[in-house]
């Protein structure tokens, strides 16, 4: 068998690239070890009748991005349909106070003017100032860097603001989330809105372009929201594999690739686990660097150095529950929000995803909750709901516990799991009434687990690797990358590569772009 692309992986970016190939015309073949398609976008059944995407739930990246509107048509042919709420998030503080966002400028300008005069203005001014950049700002996250578009971009915009224009701008771009949290806003409330959004990108509010990063997320939730799909995300893989089989390209499942092949100093197939060989005109491969530089091809010397320095960032823990009824909110006005933060401001934020980084089950987690039956009822029985909770700050090798309650060890056993499970239920249900009589069913899903299903989550990280600005852009995966693959035909995708993790499937977008898509 032979083919014009073999896909390594089925993850968001190789479906982007298997369908825009296969729309090309190309023979494409996507290769998958697990037991389905999709990677993170994976929706089980808590209990019979209720659904839960494991793990990815949000689309809003994809639904904005290039990929996106390139493939959003085809794929809503094959029933990947949006639902949407005009809450986006929110943040419910231990005391019961909270911030909720609304899809209208205005009407969040007013709110945050009223809560401390000023900062609804300077909402309305980041968000803005976001908006007029958006060409060339989105063109940096999501862009093929090396190219001459990217390099015309430059140009211009060297023109327009002038070399130290420039310098200021990429020096403003680098500010940490809390400096422009702390600076610009007076009211805790507003901060605290903001700040648990760094987590998902994979920072912290120290972190550099944390700032950059909290303001394109609250331009994107006000104007875009935080849409997920009908029937959950792995309705959204369901339609990928339609397009992609009815413009002739094929998907296998069980399909465990041992070793790319090459010739020449080119790649020329793939050989799988079982011992068949698959040739290739192309090898796309959505991994992570140490499979690719260790599992599946012999490093050269740079790539060897470079993958021994790469690093992981902190864990992922997810927590489901399935409920009797809607949760009661103590707090009025959350019914309806997609995504609601449970975090006490920018301090929490930071203390939660340190003591994660150093290897600590956090005291009081960033917790997140989505509400998924609220935007798509069709995931339950009527009547009932569906609580999606994530934890973005979790240890990937466990060194103890912040609170000094959990005994643990080194892993995340099963105990431990449960353990760090009903800490967050606990501070869950302090803000739901008659929390413990509406549970139905809860799952909890450790970091060991998610690797367990997904190998390029090591240790649980769902961002491919760290998000320090030495592992970003330029830099990603490795300080020679990208554009610096030393075999032809060879192309590296994924959330571990430009530009990066999330559901914008930008990395396997550009390398379907690059071959002509």
């Amino acid at each position: 068998m032979a083919v014009d692309h073999v896909i390594i992986g089925s993850g968001i970016n190789a479906l982007v690239a298997a369908a825009l190939l296969s729309l090309k015309g190309d023979k494409v073949l996507v290769l998958e070890r697990e037991d389905r398609i999709g990677g993170c976008l994976r929706t089980d059944e808590l209990i019979p009748g209720f659904s839960h995407d494991v793990m990815a739930a949000t689309f809003v990246l994809f639904m904005t991005s290039p990929a996106g509107a390139a493939l959003g048509p085809h794929l809503a042919r094959h029933g990947m349909e949006y639902c949407h709420s005009p809450h986006p998030t929110a943040v419910l503080r231990p005391d019961g106070e909270a911030l909720v966002l609304a899809m209208d400028r205005a009407e969040n300008i007013r709110r945050f003017n009223a809560l401390a005069p000023g900062d609804g203005t300077r909402h309305g001014t980041d968000v803005g100032a976001i908006e007029a950049d958006a060409p060339f700002l989105f063109s940096l996250l999501g862009g093929d860097l090396w190219s001459w578009p990217t390099l015309k971009l430059m140009f211009g915009q060297v023109r327009r603001r002038g070399l130290k224009g420039m310098a200021a701008w990429f020096g403003s771009a680098l500010a940490p989330a809390r400096g422009w949290l702390e600076t610009q806003y007076k009211s805790p409330l507003v901060q605290a809105l903001w700040a648990p959004w760094v987590l998902h990108c994979g920072l912290t509010p120290e972190s550099a372009y944390s700032a950059q990063m909290g303001k394109v997320i609250a331009f994107a939730l006000e104007a875009a929201g935080a849409p997920i799909v009908k029937g959950g995300a792995g309705q959204a893989a369901e339609a990928f594999r339609k397009l992609i089989e009815e413009k002739g390209g094929t998907l296998r499942t069980g399909a465990d690739v041992a070793r790319i092949l090459t010739a020449n100093g080119r790649a020329t197939g793939v050989r799988l686990a079982d011992g068949e060989e698959i040739a290739a005109k192309n090898v796309l491969a959505s991994v992570t660097p140490s499979q690719l530089w260790g599992r599946l091809l012999d490093a050269p010397p740079a790539e060897a150095e470079a993958t021994r320095a790469f690093r992981h960032g902190r864990g992922d823990f997810q927590l489901h529950f399935a409920l009797d009824r809607a949760p009661e909110w103590r707090t009025p006005g959350l019914d309806q929000v997609a995504l609601i933060h449970l975090s006490d401001g920018i301090d929490a934020v930071s203390r939660s995803a340190n003591e994660a980084e150093r290897g600590l089950l956090p005291a009081v987690p960033t917790i997140c909750v989505g509400q998924p039956s609220q935007l798509d009822p069709s995931r339950c029985p009527d009547g009932k709901a569906v609580l999606w909770l994530q934890i973005p700050d979790a240890p990937r090798v466990i060194k103890g516990d912040a609170a000094g309650e959990i005994t643990t060890g080194a892993d995340w056993t099963e105990a431990t799991r449960e353990a760090f499970a009903d800490r967050i239920e606990a501070i869950l249900s302090r803000h739901i009434k008659d929390f413990a009589a509406i549970k139905l069913a809860r799952r909890a899903y450790s970091p060991a687990d998610l690797q367990a299903m997904n190998m390029n989550l090591v240790g649980g990280d769902p961002y491919g690797g760290s998000c320090t600005i030495d592992q970003f852009f330029l830099w990603r995966p490795f300080a020679h990358s990208p554009g610096a693959c030393p075999i032809k035909g060879l192309h590296h995708i994924g959330a571990s590569t430009h530009p990066g993790p999330g559901l914008g499937g930008g990395s396997g977008f550009n390398a379907a772009k690059r071959l002509g898509a």
